[in-house]
């Protein structure tokens, strides 16, 4: 199927399926080894969480920024400096003594992987012309992000048992080198956009606060609860920030997100859908690794091998994906995708305790991870539809922005539907009734992202990009590679 991505072309391919699968694994690696990592470190029970949520922070933070910087100062240099940087700081997370060592490693490595994913997802859409070959490029990208998140679970669990929770940040460093490796053999160092724009400064200050406050005070309901003054002043400040980076954006001549980007169905449509599909990937990982180890008694190495199936069918569901999309445009394998991972998940809402893997978790993950696959598969290239080299990455951070974004709100609201339903209870009934609660809205989630595939996504499938001056496939891009 991907005979045709060969020469130069394909190292960026590598090098950018490389970083994805390194950042996608790292958003679930590090779950299983909490507990280890608590009694190695002495985490107070309400600071562990900001292991995940350090990480989380930043990365979501700083991709808009990440993104149209890459435009701006070249997609090589950006990529190079968020790998070294997320290298460098899981060294130190390996190495860390002492909690704060492990939270601040963990920041870092969400600033790193900031800077690199907008510029990995944009190198492929400037390397690869709209067109077949862009499918199967965004193809393989996607399967690797599916693969890295769902195999994450299966490296934690085994890290940790096998050879101590410090090899969930150290497991990192070979795929870095071997990122680093593919970059420098195949990827042109001239990619900037010529001329004299500047970034953003303003609005990457707005973008950065806004978002980081949004993160920041969605993260903090696991501990301070929805109804807390704390969660909606900062959620309040969240929204007065995007406000006033909207109002900013609307007025510069160079802006860090182009407000006419939305304008495009493509674009605003899938963005829209990842953010519904991230929301229900990240819950519904958390409720089935719960319900299998707390509820049917799984350890985490098993549980993590019991996402295998998971994993293999979300590979299948992208070669699918990417071999419809090729034939049809994107639209043909979100909407079954959708609808598939919706029914998938309406599956598993009927988990019991009483249950076990054969008859509650093998037949849902394979429906799910296939619908997943046909949904996550095509998106990143209906999300770039139309976008002129020079927004290539705007438009990969702002993707890249809705997909965590999307993950993080899911998690949060969702596990707090879960914890509501549960109550204070701690038998195995009353958690399986809250998971099963908490996957049964992943799946509504799944289902108003078929509704977005087939409301907004255009049925055909060329578009005409909608310029800007500076940006505009009439201005010189230096190095972009053809």
């Amino acid at each position: 199927m991907y005979k045709n991505l060969a020469g130069r072309s394909g190292v960026v391919l590598a090098a950018a399926a490389v970083a994805q699968f390194l950042f996608a694994l790292d958003m679930s690696v590090v779950n299983v080894a909490l507990p280890a990592v608590r009694v190695a470190l002495g985490f107070a029970p309400l600071g562990l969480s900001w292991v995940v949520h350090a990480y989380a922070l930043t990365f979501g933070g700083f991709l808009l920024l990440g993104g149209r910087a890459c435009d701006l100062y070249g997609r090589r240099r950006m990529i190079v400096l968020g790998l070294a940087v997320f290298g460098l700081c899981s060294l130190a997370g390996g190495l860390a003594q002492a909690p704060w060592q492990l939270i601040a490693a963990r920041a870092g490595q969400g600033l790193g992987a900031a800077a690199a994913a907008p510029a990995a997802l944009s190198l492929l859409t400037t390397t690869f012309g709209e067109g077949p070959r862009r499918v199967r490029a965004l193809g393989v990208w996607s399967a690797v992000n599916v693969a890295g998140g769902a195999l994450g679970v299966l490296a934690g669990g085994l890290l940790t048992e096998y050879a101590g929770w410090r090899w969930v940040m150290l497991v990192n460093l070979p795929l870095v080198a071997a990122a680093l490796a593919l970059v420098a053999a195949g990827v042109p160092a001239g990619d900037r956009l010529a001329g004299r724009e500047r970034l953003d400064a303003p609005g990457a200050v707005l973008a950065t606060g806004g978002i980081g406050l949004l993160v920041f005070g969605v993260v903090r309901t696991g501990t301070h609860g929805w109804e807390s003054a704390a969660t909606w002043g900062t959620l309040a400040a969240a929204v007065v920030l995007l406000a006033a980076f909207v109002l900013v954006e609307s007025r510069t001549a160079a802006p860090l997100l182009r407000l006419g980007l939305l304008r495009s169905r493509w674009v605003a449509g899938a963005n829209a859908l990842v953010f519904l599909a991230a929301a229900g990937q990240f819950a519904a990982f958390y409720f089935v690794s719960l319900y299998m180890q707390q509820v049917l008694g799984m350890s985490a190495a098993a549980a993590g091998a019991a996402f295998l199936p998971f994993s293999t069918s979300a590979v299948a569901g992208t070669a699918a994906a990417t071999r419809l999309a090729t034939v049809r445009g994107p639209r043909a394998a979100l909407v079954p995708g959708a609808l598939l991972a919706t029914a998938g998940l309406a599956w598993f809402a009927f988990i019991s305790p009483d249950g076990g893997f054969l008859t509650d978790v093998l037949g849902p993950s394979a429906v799910t991870g296939a619908g997943l696959g046909l949904v996550l598969g095509p998106v990143a290239a209906a999300a770039t539809t139309g976008v002129v080299p020079g927004e290539a990455g705007m438009a990969s951070g702002l993707l890249n922005s809705s997909r965590q974004l999307g993950g993080c709100v899911g998690l949060a609201v969702l596990a707090t539907v879960s914890a509501h339903r549960t109550g204070t209870a701690a038998d195995a009934a009353s958690l399986g009734d809250g998971y099963a609660l908490g996957l049964a809205v992943t799946a509504c989630l799944f289902l108003l992202a078929a509704v977005v595939a087939i409301c907004v996504l255009p049925r055909h499938r060329a578009v005409t990009a909608v310029s800007h001056p500076l940006t505009s496939t009439g201005n010189r891009l230096e190095g972009t590679p053809s």
